[in-house]
């Protein structure tokens, strides 16, 4: 994440709580984000020096004209400013600043399986407390190499509860 990045996500956090739309607009960035990343085409548009910036921003209106005109009025400075690549940062520090406002954590859960929801709240509520939140936002990856067992990785830290990790915690001491 780059330094320009939050300075935007910060000035639109700011004024989406001033707002009281924080939540819409979080998800909002959440699905520019996916779009950006399930369409790689969209930045190479948005980058392209043969398109005029005014293009661009036409561009922007048209493509997520289902957002509200602050994540519009957003995307379409960092066009003004040259800033296209950082459009999917910027809502990754949006959403990294409403997770600090209430007290959430991303985590990601790999698992041989998907996850029932009990089982996610379950990790989610045994977790949170270890990292100093409230909850964690659980995105799961079935990972069927894991042989059983879950790795949980939030933020930095990862927890190998994993057959998989046993195996290889037990290679190491027998080998040592």
């Amino acid at each position: 994440m780059s330094t320009v990045s939050k300075r935007y996500a910060l000035a639109l956090f700011q004024l989406a709580q001033e707002q009281n739309l924080v939540d819409t607009i979080e998800s909002e960035l959440r699905a520019v984000k996916q779009a950006i990343a399930d369409t790689p085409e969209l930045l190479g548009l948005l980058n392209n020096p043969k398109f005029s910036v005014e293009k661009k921003k036409e561009f922007v209106k048209e493509i997520f004209s289902a957002c509200t005109p602050y994540v519009q009025h957003t995307i379409m400075l960092l066009v003004d400013r040259h800033r296209e690549n950082e459009i999917a940062n910027m809502a990754s520090d949006f959403v990294a600043l409403t997770n600090e406002e209430k007290g959430i954590a991303e985590a990601t859960v790999q698992s041989i399986r998907p996850l029932t929801t009990d089982e996610a709240d379950g990790i989610s509520h045994a977790f949170a407390a270890k990292v100093g939140k409230r909850s964690l936002e659980i995105t799961n990856e079935v990972n069927t190499d894991l042989l059983g067992g879950l790795k949980i990785r939030i933020g930095n830290l990862i927890f190998d509860g994993s057959l998989q990790g046993k195996l290889e915690r037990l290679k190491r001491e027998l080998i040592s």
